[in-house]
């Protein structure tokens, strides 16, 4: 009788099978994604524009820009006067024909705070507060704006105003909520840019989808540009306007050259190949393997990309870069003119630090803050 030597015909485990034959259908199916985003052709040197898919209806848009002024002017200030404020001024709720709004059935279903079942007796104040500018109507649609907007109020009918807003959230933590729809108490959900993301393909694999310009503005508002359920890979890109150091560790090191930095991420995604097979559930190694891939790509794109000096002295000067209190906001902007003109799908603006718009009093002296 014979024997046969242990282990000698047993099957390999599946997963190990695998990954020592070359990544086996587990490769190919990470070698299709990868190369659907443009990963496996990363050594081009040159951008390659990708054809969306055909859609159902023609495209209007291929790119948005969100500029977001955390704190915010006041909305009675900008572009939704209140004249009755001015009639009522000084007057408490009692002395008018309004009934006092924090006694709405509305206000009463609608609003959720977080610290506390009352609004915070800081923001409240007993008298009617006026209005601090002047206001008229403008264009052909007659749309009402303040004398603070000159200039924006020549192009009130390429505007679109929406006046029937409202949040359940009384507190800073609204920044989340107005780009992701959802209340700090409820679930949360990926922000508005990383939908886009998720949904858009892209017009240029060097540079990514969504792109974060100065924000997010504090640590508790991350979920701003995050992606949660999506996959990091479509959470936000933060890029500083340094052309020399844009990201975050986007630089090789001094003495490294730009084959051995190829050959660094090469080895790095093939190790993290081997670990997908065991995980293949993994989305943060997912994005990962995108995310090393995209920095390499974009060590070229992104600096030619925030490189002002290519823009003439006249546009420049349009964007305020010079002068001390626009520089900040103007470059953020312009830098958000330039990805999108070279394919990026989503920008998110923070023009300014947190706390420079958070405008609880003073409106006048905040309003030539930036």
């Amino acid at each position: 009788m014979t024997t046969t030597p242990p282990n000698c015909c047993a099957r390999p485990p599946r997963r190990t099978f695998l990954a020592d034959f070359g990544m086996g259908f587990t490769g190919l199916a990470l070698g299709a994604m990868l190369a659907e985003d443009g990963i496996a052709r990363a050594g081009e040197s040159s951008p390659r524009l990708v054809t969306p898919s055909p859609l159902h209806h023609a495209a209007r848009a291929k790119s948005v820009i969100w500029i977001f002024l955390s704190g915010g002017y006041s909305h009675v200030e900008t572009f939704d006067p209140k004249p009755a404020l001015n009639q009522y001024a000084g007057m408490t709720f009692d002395k008018t024909p309004f009934e006092n709004p924090l006694n709405s059935p509305l206000h009463k279903k609608r609003f959720r705070s977080v610290a506390a079942e009352e609004i915070n007796v800081r923001d409240v104040y007993p008298s009617i507060y006026p209005m601090q500018v002047g206001w008229r109507k403008h264009g052909d649609s007659g749309i009402e704006m303040t004398d603070w907007w000159p200039h924006l109020a020549k192009q009130v009918d390429e505007l679109c105003f929406v006046r029937n807003m409202w949040t359940t959230d009384n507190d800073h933590a609204a920044e989340n909520q107005i780009h992701t729809g959802r209340h700090r108490l409820d679930e949360q959900q990926p922000s508005l840019g990383a939908w886009a993301h998720y949904g858009l393909r892209t017009l240029n694999e060097n540079l990514p989808k969504f792109a974060v310009l100065g924000g997010p503005t504090r640590s508790d508002t991350r979920l701003s540009i995050d992606s949660l359920y999506l996959g990091p890979q479509h959470a936000g890109v933060p890029i500083a306007l340094d052309p020399k150091n844009p990201l975050p560790f986007g630089q090789r090191q001094p003495n490294q050259s730009l084959e051995e930095q190829r050959r660094e991420y090469d080895l790095i995604n093939k190790l993290n190949a081997l670990t997908a097979v065991e995980y293949p559930e993994d989305q943060e190694l997912q994005g990962r393997i995108r995310a090393y891939e995209l920095a390499f790509r974009m060590q070229a794109a992104v600096p030619e990309a925030i490189d002002f000096s290519r823009e003439t002295e006249a546009t420049q000067a349009l964007y305020g870069l010079n002068a001390d209190n626009t520089k900040l906001a103007g470059q953020r902007l312009l830098a958000a003119r330039r990805l999108v003109e070279r394919g990026v799908r989503f920008v998110q603006v923070f023009p300014s630090p947190y706390g420079v718009w958070d405008s609880h009093q003073k409106l006048k002296d905040n309003r030539f803050k930036t």
